[in-house]
Parts: C-alpha cells; structure tokens; sequence
C-alpha cells in the first residue's frame, strides 16, 4: 500500500497541492478526450461534452471521457463544453466547444479556464468514479474506482479523527437494486494522509460497513417512523478520559420535519449509535451542524457548533453535550424576552452568551425588523459581498482554526444566490465568533445545488495553505429537472489555495483609546467595535497605511512591510463602487486627530477635514457584532 502511495504521488502534475494525471496511450477502439484545467493541468471532473444531436457525456474524476459511438468513429465531431465554474473559449460564432476526429486509440485535450477560486478534484461517493478511465486503460488513483460498498449516492457527510481514523457518516444513501435504499446513516473509515492514507488531492479510500448484501449497513437506526439523520458528530473524554464518539440524531417524516431529536454515542465493537437521550420538544437549543472544539476567553474549551454562523455552543464534555439546558447562543436578544434587543453605546448590537434562548432565525430577525426593534442591515445571518456590498444569506457550512491564516475560516452555502444552493462562500474571522462579515464567492452552479460544505482540516496541506471541502451535489431544490449521471445525488471534494490573491479580504481595524490620545490595531480590545474594515495584505491598486506613534495619527507609508493595514487607492481601484473614503480630522487650534468616513464625520463646525482622504477603506457593515 505505501509503495503504491508513493507512486501515485509521483504521478502529480502542476501545483503538488491538487494535481493528478496520467500519460499511458489509449486503449484501442476509443476516443480519449481529457479535459484539463488551463492553470493547473490537471483533469477535471463534471465537465459536460454534448454532440450536435445532443448525445451527452461527462468526465470522470480524472477528466477522461471514453468516446465510442457506431456511426460516429473516424469523423469529425463538435463536442459542446460546458461545466460549473468553468469556461471554455467561444468560436467565431459564439459556440463554447470544439471539432475533434475521433479516431479509435488516439486522444484529445481540452484546456479550460477556471472560474471558481476553488479547484474541482474529484467525486468521493456514487458509482463510475473513475469509469472512463476504466474503460481507458488507465491508473485510478483510489482501491475501489468503480463500486464502493453498492453506494450509488449519498447526501450530506459529517465526519471525525477518532481513534486514530477518520469516520464518516452519510445522510440518506442510494443502491443499485432498487430506488429505496438505506435512511438510518450508512458509514465508512479511512486512514488519516501520512498514516496509511492517501494524499486528500489524489482521493480517499473508503471502507465501508457493509451487509451480507453488499449494501453499506444501518449505523443509527433509532426507532420511529421515517429517516435518521446526525449531525454535530464530536469526540469527547468519558468519565474514565476514554475518548468516545457522539452525535445528535433525529427523526423525520413528511415533508422534512423534525419530530424527534437527541443523542448517541458510538459502539466500537458494534460499529452502530446507541440511544443515549431524547431531548425535550421544547428545548430552545442542542447540537446541530459541524462542530469544532475551541477555549474560549473564560478559559473553558467548548463545543462550538457552525450549523451556518457558529452562533450555539457547549463545555467540551460528555455530560454537558447531552444536557441541552447547557447549550449557549451568541445572541442581541435579552434573557428572556425574546423580541427585547441589547445594544452598545454607540448604537450597534449588543451580543452575549446566554442559555435558556433560541439561536435567532431567519423568521425571528424577519419579526424583529418588521416591528422596527432591529434595521434590515442589522441581520446576523448573513455576510456580505466583497465585490459588491451586497449580502449574503448563509445557509449551511463549517468553520475550523487555520494555522496559515492565523484566523477561523468558514465555508459556507448561500441560500437565493445565483442558484438555489450552489454557491459556496469563503470569509475568515479572529474569533469563532467573528466579526464574519466581508466573504468572495468559490464555487459557483448553474442551477444546481450544491449544499452543506465540510471542510477537512485533517486534510490541510502546506502548513495550513492548501484548504480542502467537500459538499453535496444534487439537482433536489434546484429546479434542474436534468441530474447529473453518475455525478447527482453525491460528494465532491475540492481545494482552495488560501495563498490567492482574492481571498486577501477585508479585516476589522479597532481604535485604541488611551490616556496619551487613541492608537490602532487589527487586535479586538475588551468589547470594542470595528472603527472600518481595511486589507492585511497589500494587493494591486492599494496603499499602505501605518501608525505613527510620534505625532499620533494614521500616515501613507513609502513600504507595503511597514504597514498597519492596506487600503484602495481610491473607491475604483479594486472595483469595489462602495468603498468609502477615510479622512483625518483635526480640531481647530488643537493637535488632536480623529478618523471616520461617511456618516461618522466629526460634524460640530470645530473640525477640520484633510483635502484628500488617506485611502479608500470598508465600511463596517451593520450587521457586525463586536
């Protein structure tokens, strides 16, 4: 196995962090088309070839299609190209595709731009994963290329490094003999990357539990109508410091509701959830998303939960994750009242830990601005756009510590964008409780979903650089009325390179007061509020800003090195339309010096604003919580 690692490693083409290809020559009687990613060279899946006459084809996960029609060898062809997230040039009338002669045993390659930041890499679940290269000839870089476990599809996945291998659990999953297939959470292991496991940029090797069918086996059937369903899987310590695995499940019946939830733990000898409590109807929280464990600032580790923004969270131990009375959420609303807002001294929301209240909802936010308690721009549930200004309401996804970023990163779904639930979004924060506010776009669908994205940070390459996540590819919600073969219905993973020029995002800038006049940092201090958002790395078409502690004010610096933080030159230079000017304002006769843009200049006729601003910075959105 190891040697066999190995080589499939040195099979890497292009960046080492997501590249995998192979060079044999193609097996007689086929057509090999290979679709290649222009910038990094290597094949990419979920690509679309459709002749004149409509006869479609996809890519396997190495960006092979095997190609053999009667009537149409030996001849020219127009393959139409098209895929998410990536472009292939138009002729001279406008098509996106190419004529190519599909002569038996030779081959064509077909490069694509890239439009996502993120890096398609392969399908980790379903069937056919890597049929065309099958029936090709060539390598798979995965034990089971063709049929894992008799899994056809699988939704949702949630994951754990537990006992010194990755579990992974799935939502409702499909089989090849019949259209109803396993509801109560089927499972597999893998050996973590370096132990056994396989570089995440080539695959991962799945195995599952299965029956004496074949078929992927119940892991947590709970009893009562319809489906099981976990989530907020977490390791924990028991009474005796043995590490033991734990999730919420629930029960579900038509149309999707919820009727039951609680807890298990996992049986090692069984393999299967065993019941561990039932929480009470009424209980106003409990874990639901993709958890991540983090020592808050009163010194005790927690569970924090990032079922969308990580707004609910539990001391990090066995009893306290199976008592919902426990649970807190980051939350404006006062104890109690659950329509009454908190806010700070200078207007903004007011958030705090409290038990015994409801994370706020869509519905609840929706309320509170219709009874004017709360403006539109206030809401905490979404993020905003980088390029735009605009919003974006979040849906679900997951956030973990990155060693490179030195922040949290979330990853996260959007929900009415562009497409239903195919747009997947990247936004960083110092402290799982944010401020999350400016996010970029990473995936993009057209008309398709593409929901619940998980990241691995056990799969983080490069020191933290190298990012991968996976989701769930479905036409469902979509309004595609066409799936994708092979491809609906499963998981694809991708990468993300953090060291892109676009995700150098806006991060909050505090003021410092202080006896001898105010200083500035990127570091939150106590409960302060942004005073505006700015870049922490320089980019084209910004300047760089430091503090000069001699005269007290913010300056334009001769050295990107030397800088606090980075802003626009002025409001178009990154085309971003919404950026806002900062200015220095002075008090007549006196040295003092404030800073603010927009509706926050000094406005008392005693101040004195410089003639041109110091750059173009980010405002800070309303939403914001300190």
């Amino acid at each position: 196995m190891l040697a066999r690692n190995i080589l499939l490693s040195a099979l890497l083409l292009g960046p080492p962090s997501c590249a995998f290809g192979q060079a044999k020559p193609p097996s007689s009687g086929w057509f090999a088309i290979r679709v290649v990613d222009a910038g990094t060279g290597r094949g990419v899946p979920l690509v679309e070839l459709k002749t004149v006459n409509h006869l479609r084809y996809y890519t396997d996960s190495n960006g092979w299609v095997a190609f053999r029609e009667p009537g149409l060898m030996n001849r020219q062809l127009f393959f139409h190209v098209r895929s998410h997230g990536y472009e292939y040039p138009k002729d001279g009338f406008g098509y996106r595709g190419k004529r190519l002669t599909t002569a038996p045993g030779t081959e064509a390659v077909l490069k694509l731009k890239r439009l996502n930041i993120a890096e398609r890499l392969y399908r980790v679940t379903g069937a056919g994963i890597y049929r065309d290269s099958d029936l090709l000839g060539r390598d798979a870089p995965i034990e089971q290329p063709l049929l894992n476990g008799s899994v056809f599809g699988s939704d949702s996945v949630v994951t754990a490094n537990y006992r010194d291998k990755l579990h992974w659990f799935w939502g409702d999953t499909n089989r090849p003999s019949y259209p109803l297939g396993n509801f109560h959470v089927p499972f597999a292991t893998s050996q973590l990357p370096g132990e056994g496991g396989l570089d995440p940029a080539l695959g991962v090797n799945l195995t599952y539990a299965v029956g004496e069918n074949g078929f992927v086996k119940e892991a947590a059937r709970m009893p009562g109508k319809g489906p099981t369903w976990i989530d907020g899987l977490v390791v924990l310590p028991d009474e005796s410091k043995q590490p033991r695995l734990l999730a919420q499940y629930v029960k579900i019946r038509a149309p999707l509701e919820i009727y039951e939830r609680g807890a298990v733990q996992f049986d090692d000898e069984r393999q299967q959830f065993e019941h561990r409590v039932t929480f009470p109807k009424d209980a106003p929280l409990y874990p639901h998303g993709h958890p991540f464990r983090h020592r808050a600032e009163d010194g005790h580790e927690y569970v924090y939960f990032a079922g969308g923004l990580p707004l609910v969270r539990v001391r990090a131990t066995l009893d306290s994750y199976l008592d919902p009375a426990q649970y807190e959420t980051y939350t404006f609303l006062q104890t109690g009242s659950g329509n009454e807002v908190q806010r700070n001294p200078d207007g903004s929301l007011r958030f705090e830990w409290r038990r015994g209240l409801t994370k706020p909802s869509l519905k609840q936010v929706k309320r509170l601005i219709d009874d004017g308690k709360i403006a539109a721009g206030e809401s905490p549930l979404h993020l905003v756009d980088v390029e735009t200004g605009k919003p974006v309401l979040t849906q679900h996804g997951s956030v973990y510590w990155n060693d490179h970023r030195q922040r949290w990163l979330m990853v996260i779904s959007q929900s009415l964008g562009s497409s239903m639930l195919g747009e997947i979004w990247f936004a960083e924060g110092a402290r799982p409780e944010g401020p999350w506010a400016y996010a970029r776009k990473i995936v993009t669908h057209d008309d398709y979903s593409f929901y619940n994205p998980k990241q691995h940070p056990y799969f983080a390459k490069n020191g933290g650089r190298t990012l991968f996540f996976e989701a769930t590819y479905t036409a469902s919600f979509s309004g595609n009325r066409h799936p994708t073969p092979l491809y609906d219905y499963n998981q694809i993973m991708y990468c993300l390179r953090l060291d892109d020029p676009r995700l150098n995002l806006p991060v909050p800038v505090y003021e410092r007061p202080g006896a001898a006049g105010a200083t500035w940092s990127m570091v939150r201090h106590g409960n302060a509020a942004p005073h505006f958002y700015a870049l922490p790395k320089p980019g084209e078409g910004t300047i760089p800003v430091g503090w000069n502690e001699s005269t007290g004010r913010l300056v334009r610096l001769a050295k990107a090195a030397d800088a606090l933080f980075h802003a626009a030159a002025n409001h178009a230079a990154l085309g971003q339309e919404y950026l806002q000017p900062l200015h220095e304002w002075t008090r007549i006769h006196q040295g003092k010096a404030v800073y603010s843009y927009g509706t926050n200049s000094p406005d008392d006729g005693k101040w004195h604003r410089s003639p041109k601003p110091l750059g173009h910075i980010w405002p800070v959105p309303r939403l914001v919580a300190p």
